[in-house]
């Protein structure tokens, strides 16, 4: 995919992102990951049944006067995102109750159309010391794309992939970020009181977006989007009000190693992208005989015969391999996964997509 020109592409921005968001070229980036303020609004401290303090997110950034001058806020800077994304780029907003409403709300104003939400389970969450409320245990992840009509990336077939060929569901059981991947300071404390795990940032990127693509953070903290953009070849663009954590964030991504891209290594074959292939084909290539016997999937006497013109006769009704499929599932039916044919050279059944598979293979070149 080209780049737009004079994109400040793997750099981090130092600045409000409602500053330097217009600066950009209109509708120039893939994909948009944002983990604003999330007005907390604590009161007082607290404390552990030890005695010890709990370092709560207290920081200057994450203060505002009441909701409206937050809302004023949210609305500034996704208007400024809408318009650097691309028409087919999409938007992921994190956030936990405090403000995940009210963000979703102004997402919704502005012509965003959500996609999906997901929930992200922590599995090592901060107890509730108070023992007054539920342990807050998750936080919400908002998936939107821009403009309703167009296409959106989604590689649906890698989140598949990456849940051992299960579909991908919206809810994420992820560790929040401990060890070695937390960034420090100085004083050997953690860096940054809300920086997300790269496991986080590895799924979303890996869905919504393609090597190559240009992925925005516009609160880019101690730079995990951009650290996981380079580890899947993706570009980045960082915006970062505060110096100290856009220092931080360029040291850790110049550490990251990059495997060179290839790629069979960074891209999941999607079949709804490949060539289509008539079921005639197989015949007409000779890997599929007429009057060959088609066996059902693994129900035992479910057999049709395959006729000269690509059609299947099954009890006398004749159709396509998922006109006849959908005919005895009484359900939708994907024909080339349900029929199988006897591979003579195993003495096994298979399925015919097999024999499609083979037949692109042999005609690629």
């Amino acid at each position: 995919m080209g780049n737009t020109p004079n994109l400040p592409l793997d750099q981090v921005l130092v600045g409000d992102c409602r500053a330097i968001l217009p600066t950009l070229p209109e509708d120039s980036v893939d994909l948009i990951f944002a983990d604003p303020p999330y007005n907390l609004q604590l009161e007082g401290e607290l404390w552990r049944p030890d005695q010890t303090r709990v370092d709560p997110v207290d920081d200057d950034w994450d203060r505002f006067d009441d909701f409206a001058q937050y809302d004023q806020f949210t609305r500034e800077w996704l208007s400024a995102c809408r318009r650097v994304l691309k028409p087919t780029g999409s938007l992921w907003v994190i956030g936990s109750y405090h403000n995940i409403y009210r963000v979703g709300a102004i997402l919704q104003d502005l012509d965003f159309w959500i996609l999906n939400d997901v929930v992200w389970v922590k599995t090592n969450p901060m107890p509730n010391f108070q023992g007054m409320r539920f342990t807050n245990a998750h936080e919400t992840l908002l998936w939107a794309q821009k403009d309703k009509q167009q296409k959106y990336t989604f590689n649906y077939h890698a989140m598949k992939a990456l849940h051992d060929d299960l579909q991908m569901r919206s809810d994420w059981e992820i560790p929040i970020c401990t060890g070695g991947e937390r960034q420090k300071g100085p004083n050997g404390e953690k860096a940054h009181s809300t920086q997300k795990p790269e496991a986080l940032l590895y799924r979303v990127i890996s869905a919504s977006s393609n090597p190559g693509d240009i992925v925005l953070d516009p609160f880019f903290g101690t730079g995990t989007t951009g650290a996981v953009a380079r580890r899947l070849h993706r570009h980045f663009i960082g915006i970062e009000v505060d110096r100290f954590y856009a220092q931080l964030a360029t040291q850790r991504i110049a550490t990251v190693a990059q495997e060179p891209f290839k790629p069979d290594l960074f891209e999941t074959p999607n079949p709804r992208r490949e060539k289509r292939i008539p079921f005639g084909n197989l015949l007409e290539h000779g890997l599929l005989e007429p009057g060959q016997t088609l066996y059902f999937g693994n129900q035992e006497g479910i057999t049709a015969k395959v006729l000269a013109d690509g059609h299947l006769i099954f009890n006398g009704q004749r159709g396509s391999i998922h006109q006849i499929a959908r005919y005895i599932r009484e359900g939708p039916a994907n024909g080339w996964q349900f029929w199988h044919y006897l591979n003579p050279e195993t003495g096994q059944k298979e399925p015919i997509d097999y024999l499609r598979k083979r037949y692109r293979k042999d005609t690629s070149s």
